[in-house]
């Protein structure tokens, strides 16, 4: 809550003419905006363009800020808005992630570690961010906004355009998925242990 009143304080400055402290909130949500945009993005350079051209529509566009909803709801749906017109420019190839040797290209392009990463592979962690990245991107969206955003049904559903019911079907179906794919990711550490 201490966060919402001081993002609610910020704006509010910026707005009346004290334009550094938009840095503050930049520097306090840039993280999270970059790790939705790699979410959509899923290469570094197209995740931080998204997140920096997040950063500039919502600077423009503060004063249309309504406060009726959490600062972080309006920012994360610019966000969600933002990479999808980049994936439609981009013009993504949108094959089926149920496809068997879509899921073994990306598997095997997102797990060249070198020998110094080796612990961070076999860690949680890293298998849990593996996973959510081979999900579509809609569902890398709602589970990453509902786990790491802390995003309630209503916000995210807000932030996504879409009905709070819709979502919690969505994000029941994702964690689905999600399942599927670290299922997909550690049988072959299940079967090292075996």
């Amino acid at each position: 809550m201490q966060q919402k009143e001081t993002d609610l304080a910020l704006i509010t400055a910026v707005l009346a003419g004290q334009t550094a402290e938009y840095a503050v909130l930049v520097k306090r949500h840039q993280r999270f905006v970059f790790t939705l945009a790699m979410r959509f993005a899923k290469n570094r350079e197209d995740a931080e363009e998204i997140a920096q051209d997040c950063f500039i529509k919502a600077y423009r566009a503060l004063g249309t800020f309504k406060q009726t909803s959490k600062f972080t709801t309006w920012l994360y749906t610019i966000t969600y808005t933002t990479a999808m017109t980049s994936l439609r420019k981009k013009r993504l190839d949108t094959t089926s992630i149920n496809d068997d040797e879509y899921v073994l290209q990306i598997a095997n392009s997102g797990t060249n570690f070198d020998a110094n990463n080796v612990v961070e592979k076999k860690s949680t962690y890293a298998y849990l961010n593996q996973a959510i990245n081979m999900l579509l991107p809609d569902d890398a969206a709602i589970i990453t906004l509902f786990y790491k955003g802390e995003q309630s049904l209503e916000e995210i559903a807000t932030a996504l355009n879409m009905e709070a019911n819709t979502i919690k079907v969505k994000l029941h179906r994702a964690r689905q998925r999600l399942k599927d794919k670290l299922h997909y990711l550690l049988k072959d550490e299940v079967k090292e242990l075996i």
